[in-house]
């Protein structure tokens, strides 16, 4: 026997269908050319930190090499989504496999626990610079930063594996359609043929502990580096200091402004719209507006980057003189 949704109730699910955004053909149309350009915009200025810090010597310091991750991470976590979104906006069917729900489902959580990780690392970076600028030499050195990188990525690839499983172990029996634009954790949970409450705790949980504890973090880092800053008697290193951890401050906002809004309650409590809008705003904005918060706000990344493109530009004379 069938039910709506499309799947036998005895069969477990292969595949789900992502419901998006239920809209006519021609704001599908729209919407994929939106994010296309957004998508691909994205990757360009993400790009261009990344080949500015690797190109100009004088950035290969631990806070650009931190912020040359972190641009790449911004890269992969855009990818993990962002390309399924465009695909089924020009589909009809919007189905994605039971394995690669949760591949996606994986990646997605992952690239979001590790940037929590490099937000913490580089407010402690601009912690040790500008409170104990004596020591920073010393012990954040270029070989510690890597270290701190690496660690960085391993516990964001870490730390979800418990919740993703246990909601793969979910009986999928009965229905198959997400109301999301992609495998989301609440909509997930919904469509179990049981009600788990504990697997829904458990991941409520998980969720607030790294968002708080990475939260908590670098707001206390960042309170000592504000009461530092005020002590600093020029005027001139006032605003060079603000300037940077101004640029940091931003993008933890916009990141953890959105996602505690989805992902610190019990997905129960929110409702499938404001789940879907929010999750668009820092998979799709939050990405954008990052390479834009570092580039315009830090003097030394303008200068890099005027550098790079005028030696892109000095290329392509060249090539076409030849």
């Amino acid at each position: 026997m069938k039910n709506p949704g499309g799947t036998n109730h005895s069969d477990p699910v292969s595949e789900f269908i992502l419901l998006g955004f239920p809209c006519t053909w021609e704001i599908q149309i729209f919407l994929f050319s939106l994010f296309s350009v957004i998508y691909v915009l994205t990757l360009t200025g993400n790009l261009c930190i990344i080949c500015a810090v690797w190109w100009d010597h004088h950035l290969h310091t631990p806070m650009y090499i931190l912020l040359a991750n972190f641009s790449f991470l911004e890269m992969w976590y855009v990818t993990s989504t962002v390309p399924n979104m465009l695909a089924n906006f020009l589909s009809e069917t919007k189905t994605i496999s039971f394995s690669g729900c949760f591949l996606q489902f994986y990646f997605f959580f992952s690239t979001g626990g590790t940037e929590t990780f490099f937000l913490s690392a580089m407010a402690f970076d601009r912690y040790l610079a500008i409170c104990r600028p004596l020591h920073y030499p010393t012990v954040m050195t270029v070989q510690r930063c890597i270290r701190m990188g690496a660690c960085c990525w391993l516990c964001g690839f870490l730390y979800f594996l418990l919740p993703i499983h246990l909601i793969s172990q979910l009986p999928f029996h009965c229905l198959n359609k997400i109301d999301h634009f992609l495998c989301d954790p609440g909509p997930l949970i919904k469509l179990s043929c049981v009600p788990a409450p504990a697997t829904e705790i458990i991941c409520a949980t998980f969720n607030s502990v790294i968002i708080f504890s990475t939260l908590l973090f670098i707001t206390s880092s960042y309170t000592l580096v504000i009461r530092a800053v005020l002590r600093v008697p020029s005027a001139e290193g006032r605003h060079k200091a603000f300037s940077t951890c101004g640029s940091h401050l931003a993008v933890v906002s916009l990141f953890y402004g959105s996602i505690m809004i989805v992902y610190v309650s019990p997905t129960a409590g929110n409702s499938a719209e404001i789940q879907k809008y929010v999750t668009l705003s820092y998979i799709v904005l939050t990405p954008l507006f990052n390479p834009l918060i570092y580039s315009l706000r830090n003097k030394e990344m303008k200068e890099a980057l005027r550098k790079l493109f005028k030696t892109v530009r000095f290329s392509q004379k060249h090539e076409r003189n030849i």
